[in-house]
């Protein structure tokens, strides 16, 4: 009898875990440690964008990186002035460990300036980028 209920504990604990992970990934927030933090076209390898810069670390074999490259792709066509640049993070570990890139798809989202002013990980959802569009602007 002891051996099922621990077993439904661990159930129990295992679903309230993984219930609040796939609610928190994706989501677009501040980040405190992203204060301050800027990007420029030297470590973007590409321009930044008139009104906002969207920046996504990905890797090879990562199957939520080519969703979000897709969202992005799409945000970056439908607002004018904003620009998607992709980076391999495996190819560009100083500036991963420089930014704290703990997992990806980790998205940033970039003012005119490069300043880091949101950060997504996670598959972003469309709506929810333009929304943090708005707010970098």
């Amino acid at each position: 009898m002891t051996g099922l209920v621990v077993c439904v504990a661990v159930l129990a604990v295992a679903s309230a875990y993984g219930v609040l992970h796939r609610r928190r990934s994706g989501r677009i927030r501040v980040r405190g440690r992203d204060d301050g933090k800027r990007l420029g076209a030297a470590e973007l390898g590409g321009p930044l964008g008139e009104r906002a810069t969207l920046v996504q670390f990905s890797s090879a074999f990562c199957a939520p990186c080519r969703a979000t490259r897709r969202v992005l792709g799409e945000v970056a066509g439908m607002v004018p002035g904003v620009t998607h640049v992709e980076i391999d993070a495996e190819e560009r570990l100083e500036l991963v460990r420089e930014l704290d890139i703990l997992k990806t798809p980790t998205v940033l989202v970039l003012d005119a300036d490069g300043r880091v002013v949101r950060r997504a990980v996670g598959q972003p959802r469309k709506a929810d980028v333009i929304a943090a569009l708005g707010e970098a602007v």
